[in-house]
């Protein structure tokens, strides 16, 4: 009878208590950690490392050896993939940042993209082919989640390298383009080159990563927020991890002959814009990757051998589900059906090799 009384004490007239599910998603997901997945893309010498180090406060490249120019003369594009474990207050997230040396080096950069193209999709590809076995629990997501671009702040304007990398890549991932050094440029140079870059990036019909609109809920400060980030693409930023003393404060900057760049000073740079970009938006990122960019690599993959699907493709505002050929996907579940029988009896093999190992023991 206690036991009803105290149960009972605890519950308030008109509450059922389904209010408390955003708490369980929460503690879920924290027990759980989080995983990202970034790509730095530029030429080299434009601080892609030292930005990716600010941002996440951690040194990815301990070891990295930097080419000579005659070995860059030889030097094609390859990708490295570096994980690191971050926990914040108890929140785990697992990083990977994907680099690709070798960007734009070459004296014929015709092909510096293809590697790059391949990486992206043979991620896309590993994904489509855990999903469809059998162990679905434990899917590492590896794919390319935000791809940041640096474009050289040396230039007036994007090159013809930068135009036909991002025309080629903005239908399978996020691009965030960033202004590179911009502590070598004035205020009034920065905008110039900002208002250039993006009335380039609209004349070429290229697709950056959309910053989503506020619900009209949301309170101002957020909306205040977001308008700001919106206004401020592209990124103009520049990274430093060595701590400076400025008035008595350290701060992250770079030391010049006539004072201090502050990095982590919205009056100096974007630094702060594009981290608050990054980790306000990481959810949004991750879910444009799933629900566009993959359902779309997915929706071309599954529709191989058969028509096309009237060339329609996802787009973020109308997220329909794709029309694939009955014909096609009947086929690709043939194939996944005869992978999860083949891969069932090779388990059921190795179980009862382990039985009959058992009872020679016994």
């Amino acid at each position: 009878m206690s036991d009803t009384k105290s149960f009972s004490s605890i519950e308030t007239p008109g509450y059922v208590g389904f209010a408390n599910l955003p708490n369980q998603v929460h503690r879920k997901s924290v027990k759980k950690g989080f995983e990202f997945t970034l790509m730095v893309v530029g030429e080299s010498g434009l601080g892609k490392s030292t930005l990716v180090n600010s941002l996440f406060l951690t040194d990815l490249y301990p070891e990295r050896v930097i080419p000579d120019a005659i070995e860059k003369q030889k030097q094609t594009v390859k990708l490295e993939a570096s994980t690191v474990e971050i926990e914040e207050r108890g929140v785990k997230l697992r990083l990977t940042v994907v680099d690709t040396p070798g960007f734009g080096d070459a004296i014929d950069n015709s092909d510096s993209f293809s590697a790059i193209l391949q990486y992206i999709d043979e991620q896309y590809e590993r994904f489509l082919r855990d999903e469809s076995g059998l162990n679905r629990r434990n899917i590492v997501d590896n794919r390319i989640h935000c791809c940041f671009y640096f474009i050289s702040p040396f230039g007036h304007g994007l090159k013809p390298l930068d135009v036909e990398f991002m025309k080629k890549l903005h239908s399978k991932v996020n691009i965030v383009p960033v202004i590179a050094k911009a502590d070598c440029l004035t205020k009034k140079e920065i905008l110039r080159l900002k208002c250039r870059i993006m009335q380039e990036i609209e004349d070429h019909g290229i697709k950056i990563y959309p910053l989503p609109d506020c619900d009209s809920d949301e309170d101002e400060d957020y909306k205040e927020q977001v308008k700001q980030l919106k206004e401020a693409v592209p990124f103009a930023v520049c990274g430093a991890n060595t701590l400076l003393e400025v008035k008595g404060k350290k701060v992250r900057g770079r030391l010049y002959p006539w004072g201090v760049v502050e990095v982590e000073n919205p009056e100096h740079c974007d630094f702060i814009k594009l981290r608050t970009m990054l980790i306000t938006h990481m959810q949004d990122l991750q879910e444009v990757t799933q629900e566009v960019h993959y359902e779309n690599y997915r929706s071309e993959r599954l529709a191989k051998g058969g028509r096309k699907e009237n060339g329609m493709k996802v787009e973020r505002d109308s997220m329909m589900p794709a029309q694939i050929v009955a014909s096609s996907v009947i086929t690709e579940k043939d194939r996944i059906l005869q992978e999860k029988e083949a891969e069932l009896r090779r388990m059921q093999e190795m179980l009862a090799q382990m039985q009959a190992k058992i009872q020679a023991q016994q």
